[in-house]
């Protein structure tokens, strides 16, 4: 269902305050790829939304007009993790295979959104 969003700029994903329970959105930038979005933290696991997401993986995301309710995790594995890094670095700072990747895409910790069948 979001496929055909791929190329809006951002995305809005919804987390659960660790704290206060409350609704925590922001905006960010995104890549699909088979049924994921893939987000980076340029913040790494210190930023609010990674650690709402470690605490509580329910989250909502919503691309243009499509908006769902989806689980959320810290990618782990290797090939997934430089997946989701090139994914974003060629949307947002034109990397392209042989290249080395971006210091933001490099530095950054990879988040992924499994999307509901």
């Amino acid at each position: 269902m979001f496929e055909r969003l791929a190329s809006e700029d951002f995305a809005y994903l919804t987390t659960t305050g660790r704290r206060t329970g409350r609704a925590h959105r922001i905006e960010i930038w995104f890549a699909m790829d088979r049924g994921r979005v893939y987000l980076l933290s340029g913040g790494g696991a210190s930023a609010d939304w990674v650690r709402n997401i470690r605490k509580d993986g329910a989250v909502r995301i919503r691309v243009g007009s499509r908006a769902v309710a989806a689980s959320a995790r810290i990618v782990r594995g290797a090939t997934e993790d430089r997946r989701a890094r090139e994914l974003l670095d060629a949307k947002y700072m034109g990397w392209k295979p042989g290249r080395r990747l971006s210091s933001w895409a490099r530095g950054a910790l990879p988040v992924a959104i499994d999307l509901p069948a």
